[in-house]
């Protein structure tokens, strides 16, 4: 990667599962301790339908533990099935030599993402904001970490990120696919944010249809309610038409 610039002309600030990447949150434990697949499951559709906190799914995973996600395992789970949409590694680029901060917000853990780019599965970002659950001492060289905790902590990250990295105000792209993502949306759209919503759900469409939030773009396969996940169609969806979108809509 580039080395920083002194100023960022803008800020992209994206949701990682099923919204960058087909890999969910709760994927690497899944696979370290597959009998768990169930349970874990119902807890991701519970807390990005906003029937639960993230703080009440973390606490309920960790019951369910049998022994923590030590590093090995987390090598493996990436070895395995670490993978991107089409696309993504080149619209994390773009931003960053554009001068674009490219910020990761998601209720994934910090320990994938510290392996992820200590593999060099990952352009290595300035800034990752994700659950510390999961988090690796010692891991080296690596972004700025901070925590999601709560979906509320995502525009409280995104925030902070703007003012650390002096970001012009309004220039500011968010993405999500999931009612998870509702209050970083809400934030964006009152602080004059440009939203897209990728792979979105029902979830992330009621609740922008309730709190009255405009989505100014929608991209790759728009789920109806009832409708299944087709990570097929999704893995075929190219990110790299994203660029254009977000160079328009920060006037670059």
């Amino acid at each position: 990667m580039n080395e920083p610039p002194d100023t960022y002309k803008g800020i992209v600030s994206s949701d990682w599962s099923e919204c960058l990447s087909p890999n969910g949150p709760f994927d690497p434990i899944a696979f370290a301790y597959p009998e768990l697949k169930q349970d874990l499951a119902a807890i991701f559709r519970q807390y990005t339908g906003n029937l639960i906190s993230l703080t009440e799914a973390t606490n309920t995973i960790r019951d369910l533990l049998p022994a923590p996600l030590v590093r090995d395992r987390m090598d493996a789970y990436l070895d395995a099935s670490f993978q991107t949409y089409m696309g993504v590694p080149d619209l994390i680029e773009w931003c960053l030599t554009h001068h674009v901060l490219f910020m990761i917000n998601t209720t994934g853990m910090q320990g994938y993402f510290q392996r992820a780019f200590a593999k060099g599965l990952l352009p290595r970002v300035p800034v990752v904001a994700a659950n510390p659950m999961i988090h690796y001492s010692n891991a080296g060289e690596e972004p700025e970490f901070l925590p999601v905790k709560e979906i509320d902590d995502k525009p409280k990250n995104s925030q902070a990120a703007m003012r650390s990295w002096a970001v012009p105000d309004g220039k500011l792209v968010v993405i999500g696919d999931s009612g998870g993502d509702g209050p970083h949306f809400k934030w964006a759209a009152a602080n004059g944010g440009f939203l897209i919503g990728s792979m979105p759900k029902d979830s992330f469409e009621k609740y922008c249809r309730t709190a009255e939030i405009t989505i100014h773009a929608r991209f790759g396969i728009q789920y109806s309610p009832g409708d299944i996940r087709d990570p097929e169609r999704e893995m075929r969806v190219d990110f790299r038409q994203m660029i254009e979108i977000v160079r328009n809509a920060l006037d670059l």
